[in-house]
């Protein structure tokens, strides 16, 4: 039995999609992260970062599990699936986690910041992380082209980068010019797994701009 600590973001979506995609027994635990609630002492003795998602695997001695790409990492080495057990094959796969963990993530969540959130336009700033946002997104379109998935067969890689990818038109970034980069979302957007870990949680009212930019400013957010 695995605890699921998450909230409606990109982030907690792609382990409440791993479990579902991996059959894992899970109960789900919704943070409200506008209440702060991740940053209770109870939350930070399991991650001590503050946010969200993290797990608690009561099957391995109530063992603990934070940052969505290493959750990413331990569930699919837990169960031998979503990721190949060859030297090259891992290797592939932990490359395009990383270029979601180091480059979609926080050029993504930039752009959410500068585009949505603040009161002010700052122009540059939205220019700066909406075009890296695209140029990333080149690179997958790119990659794409050749391959039906982004590291062999479908795996963590698909599930981190999607998560993202996804949820573009609220980093106000188009895909419409990315023909191999829409087929990858449209096919993983029908897997039965995908459309039940997408809802866990359901998606809540977002915060006004205000609560939004003060939940940023002191960390909240994610």
């Amino acid at each position: 039995m695995i605890d699921l600590y998450t909230a409606a973001t990109p982030n907690g979506h792609k382990i409440s999609i791993a479990l579902e995609e991996l059959e894992l027994v899970y109960t789900l635990h919704v943070l409200d992260l506008a209440a702060g609630e991740q940053k209770e002492p109870w939350f930070l003795a399991l991650n001590p970062n503050g946010r969200i998602p993290a797990i608690v695997d009561r099957s391995e001695d109530n063992f603990a599990v934070f940052e969505s790409g290493a959750i990413l990492v331990y569930l699919a080495e837990k169960t031998g699936e979503l990721m190949p057990t060859d030297f090259k094959g891992r290797s592939q796969v932990m490359q395009w986690l990383m270029f979601q963990m180091g480059g979609i993530g926080p050029m993504m969540g930039q752009a959410n910041v500068f585009h949505r959130y603040f009161p002010e336009k700052i122009q540059p700033a939205i220019d700066r992380y909406q075009g890296e946002s695209k140029r990333l997104f080149r690179v997958l379109d790119a990659h794409l082209a050749w391959h039906e998935y982004l590291a062999g067969d479908y795996s963590i890689a698909d599930i981190a980068n999607w998560a993202w990818v996804q949820t573009h038109n609220w980093s106000g970034v188009t895909v419409d010019d990315l023909p191999h980069l829409q087929r990858w979302i449209a096919a993983i957007a029908e897997r039965p797994a995908v459309k039940r870990g997408i809802i866990l949680p359901p998606r809540a009212e977002r915060p006004d701009p205000t609560t939004a930019r003060t939940m940023l400013e002191t960390g909240q957010s994610r």
